[in-house]
């Protein structure tokens, strides 16, 4: 890799462990550094550039907001809201939506709409149901429903009101919650992002319903990074046929430009009313734009079945090639969110795939994730493989 960045501003607080890459602009599924070198994107600005860099549909549209109104506080109405609402409500079989900036954001609405539903049915301490490998935010709340106890040190204590358990085990849960009148939701992502790609079974989707219904509890499904078409379906649990209580969004729904929404269904669209809860940015008329604008361009471009069968292609292809190899667990995901677990920690593949020309992380140490825009083509799916396949058998190789 040539003419590498130095280092990060010594103003910029050192939160991020970057890679020596700074981006100067993209277009479709690929970008270039500002040295001028060339990169296939198969990380998608982590599942967030969902009609790539550049799409000559969305940036006219939002060129166009941006001239009328950027932002609007919530004083007033937002046209915007409501389109963008109506759009997700039909998409999702649900019923109203709260908007905000970040997943981050839209989790922790969900958390609080968790307790508020408790509260209202005279519950002191409510308690809510999360998984272990779970990742839902940064912010304390989140942080405690989040899996990963190395993220958690150093901030503690984490907030009570938690309680965890393994994914795909029903049992499991039933044992953890018997007897405790104070559980009042599940929280869960479809497939779990950043604790490794690791999808919930249809079977299992499907009985989590049924026992929500039993037990009166909400079922909140974090869709921040599975949903948005990722899977070739609007949001990943549709694939069983449910429809869930709360749903926090983010990522993709604005390609690019920040957005959360929390959709709700009639459990718990109207539990927030006014001074329940709010935000600054949350709703403002170019994130609008940008969640309307993706959604029409998804539909008109047939994204959906696109990410479907480029991605059945792709993971198709990873496995031909890596699928075999010893030291390859397994591949997995669906549509274009796809994980290659090795056994081992492989950190170091992230940069040595960039200079390569190709971008992806590496996520719970040893998971190889690809979440590309949703527009890649099957060339380019190949090319992915042509670029990665080497790389890992090399890394294995060494580690042997």
């Amino acid at each position: 890799m040539t003419a590498l960045i130095e280092a990060s501003s010594p103003h910029v607080m050192n939160t991020y462990g970057r890679l020596p890459i700074a981006m100067s602009h993209g277009q479709g599924a690929w970008l270039w550094d500002v040295n001028g070198r060339k990169y296939l994107d198969g990380l998608g600005g982590i599942a967030v550039n969902t009609l790539g860099h550049n799409h000559p549909k969305l940036v006219p549209a939002l060129q166009e907001q941006v001239a009328r109104l950027i932002h609007c506080c919530n004083y007033y109405h937002v046209p915007g809201q409501e389109a963008l609402a109506t759009e997700l409500v039909a998409l999702s079989g649900m019923s109203n939506v709260f908007f905000c900036c970040t997943g981050l954001e839209a989790n922790e609405a969900a958390i609080k709409l968790a307790r508020k539903f408790g509260h209202e049915k005279g519950i002191e301490r409510p308690e809510i149901v999360v998984y272990e490998k779970a990742f839902h935010g940064r912010s304390i709340a989140t942080l405690s429903a989040t899996g990963n106890e190395k993220l958690k040190q150093g901030f503690g204590p984490m907030l009570e009101g938690f309680i965890r358990v393994p994914a795909n085990d029903i049992e499991a849960l039933k044992k953890a919650t018997e007897g405790n009148p104070n559980v009042v939701a599940v929280f869960f992502e479809t497939i779990q992002g950043e604790g490794g790609i690791n999808p919930m079974r249809v079977d299992y989707l499907k009985q989590l319903r049924a026992l929500c219904d039993e037990r009166d509890w909400l079922m909140m499904i974090d869709e921040v990074q599975c949903g948005m078409g990722r899977t070739g379906k609007w949001f990943a649990h549709q694939w069983a046929g449910i429809v869930p209580d709360v749903m926090p969004l983010a990522k993709g729904l604005g390609s690019g430009v920040p957005i959360g929404a929390v959709v709700a269904g009639p459990k718990a669209a109207a539990l927030f009313q006014p001074g329940n809860h709010g935000t600054t940015f949350g709703g403002n008329p170019l994130a609008m734009r940008a969640g309307v604008e993706t959604i029409r361009i998804m539909k008109e471009d047939g994204l959906l079945a696109h990410a479907e069968q480029v991605g059945a292609h792709l993971k198709a292809a990873l496995q031909r090639e890596l699928g075999a190899l010893p030291g390859v667990k397994e591949v997995r995901g669906q549509g274009l969110m796809l994980g290659i677990e090795l056994d081992r920690p492989c950190g170091a593949l992230t940069g040595r795939a960039a200079e390569a020309g190709l971008l992806l992380s590496v996520t719970a140490d040893s998971v190889i994730r690809l979440v590309p825009p949703l527009i890649l083509s099957a060339d380019e799916a190949d090319q992915i493989v042509a670029i990665l396949a080497p790389l890992v058998k090399t890394f294995l190789a060494e580690a042997a």
